[in-house]
This record gives structure tokens, sequence and C-alpha cells, in this order.
């Protein structure tokens, strides 16, 4: 069978899943098209070619799962993120194309510092924090996350690439060096900012595939981790250092005014990147 009909029923399919947030346009396209270049083991697909029986078997099982739901990076064992390959790994948060824009932002307020420290809440894999080791220079980088599992898979991470990072367990701050206090430039937490009560509404893809304590804190309004950071930033970050927050944008008004009633200033919400389905709330200490 020619690749191009495999693409065409296999995006038919994924279309078709419940399971599946379709919130993008040509998402199910695109998704298709990056399995079956990992099938192949090319980086890109020509759609002209007849794939072999072995490789349409396995193709097709992969789709099955997208179909149930599961991510894509899960599914490949790794994740692309801003030109680095990341283990993706049941039980840890997936990384996101649209957590490349918090990441940008971060890189942007650490250049031409010196010596810059960066702390990355919630890390999960080392996502955000390694994306910053590789492009800032002479940057010391922390991660902390309060999953055992996370920690191990972030410190697999920076090994494997080679990058210069410190992951510690810890709820946001414990964990950390008290040496840091009042010395770090830039905060970044990616947070669990669902509601209690609105965990039910999310899409399978999510709700089954994401650790729980990554999609919210327990709380009511979904703040809880926020206002914490917000409070406790304050006590790390050093004059003119910067708390950066990935919300979705139902949310960002309601993290801007956090930041604001905790004494931050410069707030706005930035939008960027090709996505723009997220917003990242900046604050100046």
């Amino acid at each position: 069978m020619k690749a191009s009909e495999l693409l065409r029923r296999a995006t038919t399919r994924l279309k078709a899943s419940p399971a599946i947030d379709h919130w993008q346009r040509d998402r199910e396209a695109l998704e298709a098209e990056d399995l079956l270049a990992h099938a192949l083991g090319v980086d890109e697909v020509d759609r002209a070619l007849e794939v072999p029986e072995r490789v349409r078997r396995r193709f097709e099982a992969m789709i099955t799962r997208r179909a149930r739901g599961e991510p894509v990076q899960l599914i490949k064992g790794f994740a692309e993120f801003r030109g680095l390959r990341l283990i993706a790994k049941p039980g840890v948060f997936v990384p996101r194309d649209s957590t490349e824009f918090l990441a940008e932002q971060a890189i942007r307020r650490l250049r031409g510092r010196r010596n810059p420290v960066a702390v990355d809440l919630a890390t999960g894999g080392g996502t955000v924090a390694l994306a910053i080791a590789n492009e800032t220079k002479r940057v010391r980088v922390f991660g902390t996350d309060v999953a055992a599992d996370a920690v191990r898979v972030a410190r697999r991470n920076a090994e494997r690439l080679r990058l210069r990072a410190t992951f510690v367990r810890g709820d946001l701050f414990s964990g950390l060096p008290a040496r840091l206090r009042h010395r770090v430039d830039v905060i970044t937490l990616h947070p669990p900012y669902v509601a209690r009560g609105e965990l039910s509404e999310l899409p399978d893809e999510i709700r089954k595939f994401e650790p729980v304590h990554t999609l919210t804190d327990q709380s009511e309004d979904g703040l809880g981790l926020v206002e914490r950071a917000a409070a406790e930033s304050r006590d790390w970050l050093r004059a003119g250092g910067w708390l950066l927050i990935e919300v979705s944008p139902d949310r960002a008004r309601s993290v801007a005014r956090v930041l604001r009633e905790h004494g931050f200033r410069e707030v706005r919400s930035t939008k960027g990147g090709d996505l723009k389905i997220t917003r990242v709330v900046v604050g100046r200490r």
C-alpha cells in the first residue's frame, strides 16, 4: 500500500476518535505523518512510497494507540523540544510544543546577564530547564518536582544530552540550596491549573495519560499552586528577577491578578509562537 493511502486512512480514523481533542486544524494529518515517518525511520514521508507490510502493521498499531488517546510522544518514546530529543515516559508530564514559548521567554530574559541563575518549578522531565541550559551561556539551572519519577527522567535527559542542570525532588522551592535565596534571575512554572471540578471534562488524551498531580492542585479555582509560587518566589528572586507562568488563555487574567496582589510589577500576558493557544504571564520583582 502506498504511503498516501495509509495516511488518508489513518487521518480519517484519528478525526473520528472521541478520545482526541481536535483543537488544531490538520492536527490528525500531521500526527499520522509523524507516526508513519517514525515507523519508516525517516525524517519525511515520501507519499508515493510503497510501504512494506511489516511497517504498515507497525504503523497501524500506533494509530490504534493514538485513536485511544495515547499521546504521540509516549507512542514514540520521545518528544522534540526546541531541537532537543527528550525521553517521554508514562507517569511524567508529556512535553508540549506550546511550552516552547515559555522557554523562549525565559531565555530572552537570561541572555546578557552575568552568570545567571534559573529555576524551573514542576519541571517534569526537565523540558524547560534543559532548553534554558542548552541556549544560555554560563547559566546555572535548577529544576524541582514533587515526583521522583519525573526527577529521574530529568536527570537521564540531562545526562543523555550532556547538559548541565541540577534536578531535585521537592514541593516548589523545597529541595533548592539555601544559597540561591534572592539570587535567582528567572523562575518558570507550568502549573497544574485545572480546577478540581473540571477534571472530568478533559479529553481522554489528557485525563487518562497524564498524572493527576500535573493537571490539578485540587483547588477549586486551579490557582492554588500559582498563589504559592507567587508568594514564595519573592524570597528567591533577586531584585528585578522575573516569574514566568504558562497558563491557558482563560486563566491568564486571573494569574496576572495573583501576581499583582503579591507585589509584582510589569505584569502582562504574552502570547507567541505558532500555536497561540497558551499565555505566558510575566511579572518582575
